[in-house]
């Protein structure tokens, strides 16, 4: 008769075990996978379901105790390696989430604002189709399958042990916030370049004829022609979008050592 063990037991259980934590805290703070309109539970329930469709492909994963302090470190290092990863994935999406906010504010929509239902919070109206566009983007040129062919290479590269991100790993992180907002800067600049040379003409147009009311006239204009450059930018937006997704994964693989 054929007899399984403690030990057996431990292994197979410790196998699905310590990569599940890493996906669970990745897909708990991802976009699209991580939104609040996806619940808890069912994201808790994706992590497992995709562990146990890669264990076939990880390598082999450490026995440790069942309980103990060496355990709860190795768990404490997955679930910071995969928020990690999450984090830098999220960080692509609120690019363009400022960078609405940005042009917003310049065309005098700062006032025009509704709930982000996948966050939470109130953003502009402008942010709020910007991040519903890069995900609609991101998903059909199969950003999610990219981003999770990194997670599972950091099992490779990364291993499940008590060493986790190192200190050069963590201060990439840190260094990519500047990427944040230049970034976000560099997507809204034509548009403020636009809007200046409009609020510009406004200006020599109340130093020639005080009596024009200006300020009836230039908010509309100024809302027409932002909408106008908005139209033609879109062109670049796929280019834009992809150019920042390589960026993103790069230092997703630099991070993890791949």
């Amino acid at each position: 008769m054929y007899e399984i063990t403690d030990a057996q037991m431990a292994s197979w259980v410790s196998h699905i075990l310590w990569p599940m934590f890493r996906i669970t805290a990745f897909f708990m703070i991802a976009p699209v996978f991580g939104s609040r309109l996806v619940p808890a539970r069912l994201r808790v329930l994706l992590g497992g379901a995709i562990t146990l469709l890669i264990s076939p492909m990880l390598p082999d994963m450490p026995d440790y105790e069942g309980v103990g302090l060496q355990t709860m470190m190795v768990i404490a290092q997955q679930i910071v390696i995969g928020f990690a990863l999450g984090f830098l994935v999220l960080m692509l999406f609120q690019v363009f989430v400022l960078a609405g906010q940005i042009i917003a504010m310049q065309m005098g929509l700062g006032y025009a604002s509704m709930m982000d239902p996948a966050n939470g919070i109130s953003v502009t109206v402008l942010a709020q189709w910007y991040l519903t566009l890069v995900t609609l983007i991101f998903v059909s040129i199969n950003g999610h399958l990219v981003v999770m062919e990194v997670l599972i290479g950091s099992f490779y590269s990364l291993p499940v042990s008590l060493n986790g991100l190192s200190p050069e790993s963590l201060m990439e992180i840190a260094v990519w916030g500047r990427w944040f907002f230049a970034s976000a800067v560099s997507i809204s600049l034509p548009m403020i370049a636009a809007l200046l040379l409009v609020n510009l003409s406004f200006g020599i147009m109340s130093r020639t004829a005080p009596a024009m009311n200006i300020f009836a006239l230039g908010f509309p204009m100024t809302m027409m022609m932002g909408l106008v450059v908005l139209w033609i930018s879109y062109t670049g937006v796929l280019s834009t979008i992809q150019k920042y997704m390589l960026e993103q994964v790069e230092v997703m693989k630099l991070v993890v050592g791949i």
